[in-house]
C-alpha cells in the first residue's frame, strides 16, 4: 500500500515515534505514581510486581520512555545533516509497531509475568529494526560524523543494554540488570542528548541570535563522552568514591559550554531558551555527582548523601526538559507552524522545571502519606506531560495545514 493512502499519523517517522513517546510519558508515569502511592504514600495496597519496583521505573524511563523520541528525532534531522536519503517508511513503521506493541504487552506482564520476556523481545526486535538505516546514514561520506556517530552509537548501546536487562528477566545474574540501572544513563542517554545539543544548540541560536559566534568544539564532546564512558565503568565495578575524577572536569566543561552558547541572551526568545535552560541543567547534574562522590570518597557520612539528587538532576532536569524544547520545536515545524513557545509551552516548560526541583528536594525532606515528595513529582510529572500531551499530540495525526507532506 502506498504511504499516501494512510492517514497522515503515518507519514513520517516522527510523527509515529512522537506520538509514541508522548503516550509513554502517560503511562509510565501513572504506573510509577501508582506505585509510590502505595509504598510512599500508603494510600493503596502495595501491589506485587514481577520486578523490583525501582528497577522497572529505570526500564520504563530509560529504554521505554526517551528512545521513541530519540529515534523520532534522529530519523528527521539526521537524513539532514549526513546528506543522505531519508528512513523508509517500512523501517520507522516496523521499528515503531514492534516497540509499541512490546510496551504494550510489558504493561500487561506487570499483571501476567509470563508476557514479560516475549513482550521485551518485541521492544528489542523494533529498537534493532531502525538501527541498520541509521547505521547506513553515518557510512554516508560526510566531513562531520561525530554527532550522527555519537547518537546512533548510543542507541546501540541501548539496545545491548536492553537485551542484558533480558538475559537477567530470563532468569540470569542480577548484574546484568544493572546495565541498565546503573548504565543506562552514562552509556546510552547522556551520549545520545548532549551530542544533539552540542550540534543544534549553537546552530539554533545562530539562526535567531544578532552576530552569534558558534562556538562547537568537538574536543569538549570527545572529552564529555569518555568521561561519561569511564562514570559508567566506575559505577558498574561499584566504585563510586572516584566517579568525581571525571565527573568535575565534566561538570565543569559542561558549565563552560552554557557560557559560551550565550544562556542569558537566549531568554528573549522562548523556543530558545527552553533548550539552553535544559542543557543548563547537565552541569548542575554533573556538579552533584561530583559532590555525591566527594562524600564517599572523603567517608563523609556525617554529611549525609545526595542520593538520587544528582540522578534526578539530569534525567528530569537535562533529558525531560530538553525533550520538551526538542520535541516541541520539531513537532511545530514540520507541522508547518510558527516556531514559537507560546505561554501554555513556556509555562509546560517551567513546570517540568519545577516538578525536577521537587524530586530533587524529596532526597532530602521526608514526609510521608500524600505529602510525599517523591509521590508529588509523579503527580507533577503527569500534570505537567499530561498537558504538553494534549497541546501537542494532536499535531501527529493531523495533516500538515500548508498541504505540504511530512
Amino acid at each position: 500500500m502506498s504511504l499516501s493512502c494512510l492517514p497522515a499519523f503515518f507519514h513520517a517517522p516522527h510523527r509515529v515515534m512522537f506520538m509514541a513517546g508522548a503516550t509513554q510519558g502517560v503511562l509510565t508515569m501513572l504506573w510509577w505514581a501508582v506505585d509510590l502511592a502505595a509504598r510512599f504514600g500508603q494510600l493503596s495496597a502495595a501491589p506485587s510486581w514481577p520486578l523490583p519496583a525501582p528497577w522497572i521505573h529505570a526500564l520504563l524511563m530509560t529504554c521505554g520512555f526517551f528512545p521513541f523520541f530519540i529515534f523520532g528525532f534522529i530519523m528527521t534531522a539526521g537524513p539532514r545533516w549526513q546528506a543522505a536519503a531519508s528512513v523508509g517508511e517500512k523501517v520507522y513503521l516496523s521499528a515503531f509497531v514492534l516497540m509499541g506493541t512490546g510496551w504494550l504487552g510489558f504493561y500487561a506482564a506487570l499483571w501476567l509475568p509470563s508476557l514479560l520476556l516475549p513482550a521485551l523481545g518485541l521492544v528489542l526486535a523494533g529498537w534493532c529494526a531502525g538501527l541498520p538505516a541509521l547505521w547506513r546514514m553515518v557510512r554516508t561520506p560526510n566531513n562531520g560524523r561525530t554527532h550522527i556517530l555519537a547518537v546512533v552509537g548510543g542507541l546501540t548501546f541501548g539496545a545491548v543494554l536492553l537485551a542484558a536487562f533480558i538475559g537477567f528477566a530470563a532468569g540470569g545474574p542480577a548484574w546484568l540488570a544493572e546495565g541498565v540501572v546503573k548504565g543506562g544513563v552514562w552509556f546510552f542517554l547522556l551520549p545520545v542528548f548532549t551530542a544533539l545539543c552540542h550540534r543544534m544548540l549553537p546552530f539554533f541560536s545562530s539562526a535567531v541570535l544578532a552576530n552569534y559566534r558558534v562556538v562547537r568544539p568537538l574536543w569538549i564532546l570527545h572529552a564529555l563522552l569518555a568521561c561519561y564512558a569511564a562514570h559508567g565503568v566506575l559505577a558498574l565495578a561499584d566504585l563510586p568514591q572516584w566517579t568525581w575524577l571525571v565527573d568535575l572536569p565534566a561538570a565543569l566543561m559542561a558549565v563552560g559550554l552554557s557560557v559560551a552558547w550565550q544562556l542569558p541572551r537566549s531568554l528573549a526568545l522562548r523556543l530558545l531558551a527552553v533548550l539552553h535552560v535544559a542543557f543548563a541543567w547537565l552541569g548542575v547534574g554533573l556538579g552533584l555527582y561530583a559532590v555525591h562522590s566527594l562524600l564517599l570518597f572523603f567517608n563523609a557520612g556525617s554529611m549525609g548523601s545526595l542520593g538520587l539528587a544528582p540522578l534526578h538532576a539530569l534525567t528530569l532536569g537535562f533529558f525531560a526538559s530538553a525533550v520538551i524544547g526538542m520535541v516541541t520545536r520539531v513537532s511545530l515545524g514540520h507541522s508547518g507552524r510558527a516556531l514559537n513557545a507560546d505561554t501554555a509551552t513556556w509555562l509546560i516548560f517551567w513546570g517540568m522545571q519545577g516538578v525536577a526541583v521537587v524530586r530533587l528536594v524529596a532526597e532530602f525532606v521526608q514526609l510521608s502519606g500524600a505529602a510525599n515528595l517523591s509521590f508529588l513529582a509523579a503527580l507533577g510529572w503527569l500534570a505537567v506531560f499530561g498537558a504538553w500531551y494534549a497541546k501537542f499530540a494532536p499535531l501527529y495525526v493531523k495533516a500538515r495545514p500548508d498541504g505540504q507532506a511530512g
